[in-house]
């Protein structure tokens, strides 16, 4: 086979397009957990429910496609990681696998029986399904970052001695305020966006207030990694270019060590920064009336948190508290250099029809979606 980038550039390559669908999954699908999340607020009615519901209903579905693709590159791409995460957070990712269930069930049940109790039952299946899912991706980031208690024995099986409270910490719980805080910007100014009346009001009311914890959660994480979190090293390790077990490596940890890749490349710092200027600058933008901007705004500050949290952890994927040379990182947890570069020549193919279909998708189901919709077309939607 004819290699067009060498094994170390591959994981370099890898570990970016990882992140590119990472984040397309919260621009996308993470307004519409933020859309859940609001739901039982933001509406009062029956008909201002199903404007919101509505508001989604075109593009949930293929918003999730970001979510799937991501899951089958990390299992491709990172095996090792793919099965530590599943065997140590297996109770985490089964709860968060459960609430996602009550997003297809709840948009399609819901209209089945017009009965109060019933409808008001799969709303708040809906406001479940859109906040547990975003409340434990930020507690698992929090969790990355303080280091999960796994390790590998001498034939390389890997243990975890941790317990699914243990996870529930108050540095990651404070991760998952900011994730929660998030994501209901996102889906506050996306609803402000595509609604009218008294769902707007109260969708850029919310989007408002949700910003400002957020900025206030997020300022509160970033001072904590600064000054109290511990952060993982490599400080010995074979050639980033060839392949070799985890525990081939010397990992120290230390406190600060997370800014380690802020100080040496001082243009990451445009991720914390951009974080923090897109919600204040959507919270403005709101205010003025321009959704359009605020949803742009909000866009930045949501992908802008996952490069903060990449560009921190880097190399590091899944930091190990209990043993850290039994770290994961890019250039050990990875598939071999064949199977990196069939799917590099994967991605290249399938990732811009991805981008490409959803940028057409969400133009021609672009609109407001008002009460008078509803009642015109009262058994063709949600």
């Amino acid at each position: 086979m004819i290699y067009l980038f060498d094994y170390e550039t591959l994981k370099v390559i890898w570990w970016v397009l990882v992140g590119a669908l990472l984040v397309g999954f919260v621009l996308t699908d993470g307004y519409d957990l933020g859309v859940g999340t609001l739901l039982p607020f933001v509406a009062r009615s029956d008909s201002e429910r199903r404007i919101v519901i509505n508001s989604v209903g075109p593009t949930w579905e293929g918003n999730q496609v970001w979510f799937i693709t991501a899951g089958g590159a990390l299992f491709a791409a990172w095996p090792l990681v793919y099965a530590s995460a599943f065997s140590g957070l297996y109770v985490a990712l089964i709860i968060t696998l459960f609430a996602l269930f009550l997003r297809p069930v709840g948009f399609d049940y819901r209209g089945k029986v017009e009965h109060t109790r019933w409808r008001s039952f799969w709303d708040w299946g809906l406001f479940v399904g859109g906040t547990v899912p975003a409340l434990v991706f930020g507690v698992a980031f929090g969790n990355l970052l303080l280091g999960v208690p796994f390790h590998y024995d001498a034939d390389l099986r890997v243990h975890y001695t941790g317990t699914f409270f243990g996870l529930l910490n108050p540095f990651a719980l404070l991760a998952g305020i900011v994730s929660v805080a998030m994501l209901a910007m996102h889906g506050a100014f996306f609803l402000q966006l595509r609604t009218d009346g008294a769902v707007q009001f109260r969708s850029a009311r919310a989007g408002r207030i949700a910003a400002s914890i957020f900025v206030a959660a997020f300022a509160l994480a970033g001072y904590a990694i600064a000054t109290g979190i511990d952060g993982y090293r490599i400080a010995s390790m074979p050639p980033a270019g060839t392949s070799f077990v985890p525990v081939a490596k010397t990992v120290t940890v230390a406190s600060g060590a997370w800014l380690d890749n802020y100080a040496r490349y001082r243009w990451m710092i445009a991720a914390p920064v951009a974080a923090f200027a897109g919600a204040v600058l959507g919270f403005v933008m709101s205010g003025l009336r321009r959704p359009g901007l605020a949803f742009i705004a909000s866009g930045v500050a949501v992908a802008s948190v996952v490069l903060t949290a990449g560009f921190a952890l880097f190399p590091f994927i899944m930091p190990s508290s209990s043993h850290p040379p039994s770290s994961l990182t890019a250039w050990d947890a990875v598939s071999s250099h064949r199977t990196l570069q069939v799917m590099f020549w994967a991605a290249i193919v399938f990732l811009p029809l991805i981008v490409a279909y959803t940028a057409w998708v969400y133009r021609v189901m672009r609109g407001t979606v008002t009460a008078a919709r509803i009642k015109e077309d009262g058994h063709g939607l949600y």
